[in-house]
């Protein structure tokens, strides 16, 4: 068996592993490197490998860092199956069409605005067209059911609890010629436990190898418990200015979660009836995917809302914008409100918009929820930057720029070394999906816990596996 790890080694997005067994070719996850517009287009148009080669295609879930290349894939000649849970496959009949309109869209801007110089990227990676052909190829099956992918691999997904949908990929590989079996898992996103709409992280059943994500290798996060206080400190700061509350988010998950927090809050009158908008249609569109699929919901979210026949993604002053003309209004309301618009990288979509009209307003507010890849937009102002880039100008970082660690449905520290302590017979680990300093330092902490068999793969590199 040999592994290609054609994305996300050594660094956090563009997760791609290809793995060729008995002469057949299956990819874990198709995903869309991000962070500077021409160096990720570099990276997303070369594969690194033929799509027509490709046998099966396995999905661990729907966020772009992990799906975003599929119409890309299928543009370059894949046509195979493209397995994946059923809400995953749900949520990407809406991710990848609305990517391929982002990008068309922006695209578009840009020529119109006369902002592309020369050697800078002057299409899309993809179409609207490119993505309708990916959503023919899903093939949703559930948890815990096992399936046949190509002759001699047998696959069953298990709930990653990071989003709705998330998978574990269990595969069992059994070679006829030497009468032997290989037992590996693909983590994709591993989940943190007590996230406040999903279930915990399912366990898994004995594995030889496993290949495990470590976005936050080196990190802990802040308790869930504190995401109440600290963002109802926030809000009514916010409100008491009079200014707005900026909160870049990604449409799936993200937007969710902190709508589910607001309309505690709201209902425990610890903040102000302030108008809400979610100014993200992908996010209106997510929200319903979510509310068809309350089968990934975990215990607290249905005690609270759904037995007592509650939304908990609507209520009060709470507003789902979809039209441009809704979108644009708001910059000319005055606050306090707060906006919650995609991306959570600050790198496409109507977020933009709003931090080009509020960022040197010294009464706003931007709440960054979520993790920031390298080179983005929400990096820099992670990182504290004074000045900014924003559709080819420059702007004054006036705003002031909070950030939530809590928020994360990503493992920490902790929450992987707890995991996998858990998977029982594992003799060999993989690490991928964290950038450099998590990925060793991770590594470090893994043998310190006795395991000794810890390898972390560079960019395009092959592995060779014994069966």
């Amino acid at each position: 068996m040999d592994i290609l790890f054609a994305g996300a080694a050594g660094e956090v997005t563009g997760s791609k592993h290809l793995i060729t067994f008995n002469n057949k070719k299956i990819l874990l996850d198709c995903g869309m490197f991000q962070g500077k517009r021409k160096d990720c287009y570099e990276k997303n148009i070369n594969l690194g490998f033929d799509p027509k080669e490709i046998d099966a295609v396995i999905l661990s879930h729907a966020h772009m860092d992990h799906s975003g290349d599929l119409p890309l894939l299928v543009k370059q000649g894949y046509s195979g199956p493209i397995y994946c849970t059923h809400a995953t496959r749900d949520l990407c009949n809406y991710m990848l069409m609305d990517s391929a309109f982002i990008q068309e869209s922006e695209m578009e801007y840009l020529k119109k605005k006369k902002k592309l110089k020369k050697g800078d990227v002057q299409e899309p990676l993809y179409t609207s067209k490119d993505a309708e052909k990916v959503l023919q190829l899903f093939r949703g099956v559930g948890y815990e059911q096992s399936f046949v992918v190509v002759d001699g691999m047998v696959v069953s997904f298990y709930d990653a609890g990071h989003i709705l949908g998330s998978a574990l990929t269990h595969m069992v590989f059994y070679d006829k010629a030497t009468k032997k079996h290989l037992r590996m898992c693909f983590t994709g996103d591993l989940g943190r436990r007590g996230l406040p709409i999903l279930r915990n992280p399912q366990a898994i059943p004995p594995t030889d190898v496993l290949i495990t994500e470590c976005t936050y290798g080196n990190r802990l996060h802040k308790a869930l418990q504190t995401i109440h206080e600290d963002l109802a400190v926030i809000v009514n700061k916010v409100c008491a200015n009079g200014g707005k509350l900026i909160i870049p988010a990604f449409a799936l998950e993200r937007t969710q979660e902190i709508v589910y927090y607001l309309n505690i809050l709201n209902k425990e009158k610890r903040i102000p009836d302030v108008p809400i908008y979610v100014d993200s249609p992908l996010a209106g569109n997510v929200t319903e995917v979510f509310r068809s699929h309350m089968e990934c919901f975990g215990p607290d979210i249905i005690k609270e809302f759904v037995d007592n026949g509650d939304n908990p993604f609507g209520f009060g002053r709470l507003k789902y914008t979809r039209s441009v003309e809704e979108s644009k209004e708001l910059n000319e309301k005055s606050g306090p409100m707060i906006i919650i618009a995609a991306s959570g990288m600050c790198e496409h979509g109507r977020i933009l918009h709003h931090l080009k009209n509020n960022i040197e307003n010294k009464k706003a507010v931007i709440l960054i929820v979520g993790y920031q890849a390298e080179n983005t937009l929400g990096r820099k102002l992670v990182e504290g930057a004074g000045e900014v880039n924003i559709f080819g100008d420059t702007y004054k970082v006036g705003a002031e720029v909070y950030v939530m660690d809590a928020f994360s449905a990503h493992a920490d520290r902790s929450d992987l070394l707890d995991y996998i302590g858990r998977v029982k017979e594992l003799k060999k680990i993989f690490l991928v999906h964290g950038e450099q300093k998590q990925l060793e330092s991770f590594s470090g902490a893994l043998h310190e816990n006795g395991y000794n068999d810890v390898y972390i793969p560079q960019a395009k590199e092959h592995v060779e596996i014994a069966i």
